[in-house]
């Protein structure tokens, strides 16, 4: 509901200014290793965004995936956890490029 919460933030804020008065579509890109779990996120966004310039907005989710650069052969792999071992090499120093975000990527808006 916090993460809601924030969305609903974002967009008042950004209706006041750039003018719009509705939001019809929200698309958010969520990273693998984010920590919101998408189906949850879903579950409380009607609810948050009641009232707002969001009210009744489509809610549309793209699923990031995990990437990390391993340090012994200096693949850019995809791992699906944090802790990961290179699927390359084996090796476990791995260091997280992309996934970890929570991004809001397009706006449809009146």
């Amino acid at each position: 509901m916090a993460i809601c919460e924030s969305i609903r933030q974002i967009l008042e804020e950004q209706a006041r200014s750039a003018g719009f008065t509705r939001v019809e579509r929200v698309k958010l890109a969520i990273g693998a290793l984010s920590g919101v779990e998408p189906e949850a996120l879903r579950f409380g966004f009607d609810v948050v965004m009641r009232g707002g310039v969001a009210e009744g907005a489509r809610l549309e989710i793209e699923d990031v995936a995990a990437r990390a650069w391993c340090m012994p052969c200096a693949a850019n792999v995809a791992i699906s956890a944090r802790y990961d071992a290179c699927p390359q090499c084996g090796s476990y120093q791995l260091q997280v490029t992309g996934g970890e975000d929570m991004t809001i990527r397009e706006l449809e808006v009146l």
